[in-house]
């Protein structure tokens, strides 16, 4: 099979980026030639009035869309998977796969589809925010949901535009959600259900898998951002200050949090990738204390196939990926002092963390295998093409639409 795969990285490492390049490389040891469109988020630094532009092709890249109906013409594949489009892409390149007749998948890795800054979190506050729903993007700009106006307002009048032009509605032929959260909140948004999928991330085996050997710490590995609830790991852990705790994740975006921090408490910056399966063998535990709705959590299955258990929110996917009292332990978002007593509980429970890590690490090598991941998506492929194009967008294929709104953009753009 000929996959062409579109993604605009963001230019740090994440979760996304190490499942976008790995399922690319599984794909290709399977015997399927796979070619890329790509872009990067780090590329906006380098140019000049970087923002500016980045905020203009976010909404409409005219230029993206004619490279990118040259790369089709080119590569001639037999389906395109879509991964993140914002800010340098931009959803404008989709009507070209309708044109020519190729399925589309997306694999969404947010809630960006329903909420401009896809996090669905009230600034602020722990919850579920659904404010921008139903063409009312306006409120990411009343409540600076990125805490920059200008962001803010180029995050509403992308998704607004995506909305009013139907992009994501008329030219994705099958939407693969994380998890089972997820995908309800696409339906509930009015996504229809048959074309609504779930395929988890895939999560590589352990070189050296985990064993009963107790862990020296408590870990915590990902952004330092408020969403992700570093704060309350913090707050938790001045309640707790005989539990060692090591926090792996840059220091870029907030450098002030390692005087913030207890005594307790200590950073790794900037830890590399093919560090990562050596952390989690040397914590005991790993803690996700998210305050958004994850749509997964890469740390907490690789901690899990590692045979760690995982202390986390009760929110999101999260549930799903850590059962409660078998292979970890759940408390209810933003309780600082809930996490700092399940802390305790499993800490003083060596026995309890070992046969907690074992059973997480069985369900995670089951549930999370790179074949268990290539085998459904290639029956999600398959589906999407027996599924076709949706409806309406074969309707508007016959009538003036968005092509009469990009002609002339698309005309100077590919001149």
């Amino acid at each position: 099979m000929k996959i062409l795969v579109v993604h605009n990285s963001y230019g740090m490492h994440s979760g996304e980026e190490t499942v976008v390049y790995d399922s690319i490389e599984l794909l290709r040891s399977k015997g399927h030639e796979v070619s890329t469109f790509a872009r990067s988020s780090a590329e906006i630094a380098q140019m000049r009035f970087g923002r500016i532009l980045a905020f203009f092709s976010g909404i409409l890249n005219a230029k993206a869309r004619c490279q990118f109906r040259g790369l089709l013409h080119k590569a001639r594949p037999d389906i395109v998977h879509i991964h993140n489009l914002f800010p340098l892409i931009s959803p404008a390149i989709l009507p070209e796969c309708s044109k020519a007749g190729i399925p589309v998948v997306m694999t969404v890795h947010n809630y960006r589809l329903l909420c401009p800054n896809g996090l669905q979190m009230p600034k602020g506050r722990t919850g579920l925010c659904r404010r921008c729903l139903g063409g009312r993007e306006y409120w990411c700009v009343l409540k600076n949901c990125e805490s920059s106006l200008p962001r803010s307002f180029g995050y509403a009048i992308r998704n607004c535009v995506a909305r009013r032009w139907r992009l994501f509605r008329d030219h994705v032929w099958l939407y693969i959600c994380l998890s089972n959260p997820q995908r309800q909140a696409l339906i509930e948004a009015g996504y229809p259900a048959e074309r609504v999928e779930v395929l988890e991330n895939m999560v590589q085996p352990a070189l050296a898998p985990g064993s009963a050997r107790l862990g020296r710490y408590v870990g915590f590995a990902g952004r330092l951002s408020p969403e992700k609830g570093i704060d309350i790991l913090l707050a938790a852990a001045r309640c707790c200050q005989q539990i060692p705790i090591r926090i792996a994740g840059s220091l870029d975006t907030r450098p002030e949090i390692v005087h913030q921090a207890p005594a307790n408490c200590r950073f790794w910056d900037a830890i590399q990738k093919s560090e990562m399966p050596r952390f989690y063998r040397s914590c005991r535990f790993l803690v996700v204390p998210s305050l958004c709705q994850e749509t997964f959590c890469l740390a907490a299955a690789e901690a899990q196939v590692q045979a760690r258990p995982v202390i986390c929110s009760r929110i999101g996917a999260l549930p799903e990926i850590v059962v409660d009292g078998i292979t970890g332990l759940l408390f209810e978002p933003g309780d600082a002092i809930g996490l700092a007593k399940k802390m305790e509980y499993l800490w003083q429970r060596p026995e309890l963390s070992i046969s907690m890590g074992l059973a997480g690490q069985r369900r995670a090598l089951s549930q999370y295998s790179p074949q268990r991941y290539y085998d459904r998506l290639m029956y999600l492929y398959r589906k999407a093409m027996a599924l076709g194009l949706p409806t309406l967008a074969k309707r508007d294929q016959k009538e003036p639409g968005i092509e009469g709104a990009h002609h002339v953009a698309n005309h100077l753009a590919c001149d």
